[in-house]
């Protein structure tokens, strides 16, 4: 079966019927992103040498855009989660580029800081360890997400950011029970609290106090481009619904133009 009409199934089957139930209740769509796991769409980006879909920008922005169309909520659970994976491919281990391949594995964007900034979110190492803290404001799918791409102050270089890849399961890790309003109601959109957390060392996304030129020329493209294809979604929802608008395209277009960058920096 192809990833189409795969992903056609879960839009009708499991995605549409839910999506006004999820809108009103404010409930997270974990049917929904179960669903899109098991058909093979949370890895449709991840190479195919470790069982991911292989599959580029523009059937990207084609995905977030068709759900858009239907749930906005699971769109943008899904917008962000590419975005993420977009970091891990360029960055990340094999290991949970496998696993998010085969379905098991949602990611998220913890990169937005507290009231203090870049310069509340620190980092310091022990030996192979690592204690980051910071409080990320408005995070995607808080709670929800089985990691996070996150950044912090360097550990050694001079200026700059570093991203880290933090597993929500890692103790002292924690969501306010409130969530912070921003995002679409049910996309549990919320402020996550590292206070501090421990990491190892090799959970390191890329160089020491790379972090900012990661993020300028991978994530926040990525982001972008998925979010212009969601508000073509809303413009034009009967185009969405069977092939992308122009301006999904524009923006497939500008995702196309930086994956090679992303690529270079694996």
């Amino acid at each position: 079966m192809s990833y189409r009409n795969a992903f056609s199934r879960v839009l009708s089957d499991v995605i549409a019927p839910r999506a006004e139930r999820t809108g009103r209740e404010g409930s997270f769509p974990r049917g929904a992103v179960t669903a899109l796991g098991e058909a093979g769409l949370l890895g449709l980006t991840v190479s195919a040498d470790l069982g991911g879909g292989g599959r580029g920008p523009a059937e990207a922005a084609e995905v977030v855009a068709r759900i858009a169309g239907s749930c906005p909520v699971t769109a943008a659970v899904l917008q962000s989660h590419y975005a993420a994976v977009a970091v891990i491919e360029a960055c990340g281990s094999a290991w949970v580029r496998g696993e998010i391949a085969a379905g098991r594995h949602l990611s998220s964007l913890a990169l937005a800081d507290g009231a203090h900034g870049a310069a509340g979110a620190t980092a310091t190492r022990s030996g192979e360890v690592v204690a980051l803290s910071a409080r990320k404001r408005e995070v995607v799918a808080a709670g929800e997400a089985d990691s996070y791409v996150w950044s912090s102050s360097p550990l050694a270089a001079a200026d700059g950011l570093t991203l880290w890849l933090v597993p929500a399961h890692a103790p002292d890790l924690f969501v306010p029970a409130r969530p912070d309003g921003a995002g679409p109601r049910g996309s549990a959109t919320s402020t996550v609290v590292a206070d501090p957390v421990l990491v190892p060392a090799d959970a390191m996304l890329g160089e020491d106090g790379a972090g900012h030129d990661v993020v300028r020329r991978t994530a926040l493209p990525w982001l972008l481009a998925l979010r212009d294809a969601v508000g073509a979604a809303a413009v034009h929802p009967s185009v969405a619904a069977a092939e992308p608008a122009p301006s999904v395209r524009a923006g497939a277009a500008q995702l196309s133009a930086v994956a090679p960058a992303a690529t270079a920096l694996r």
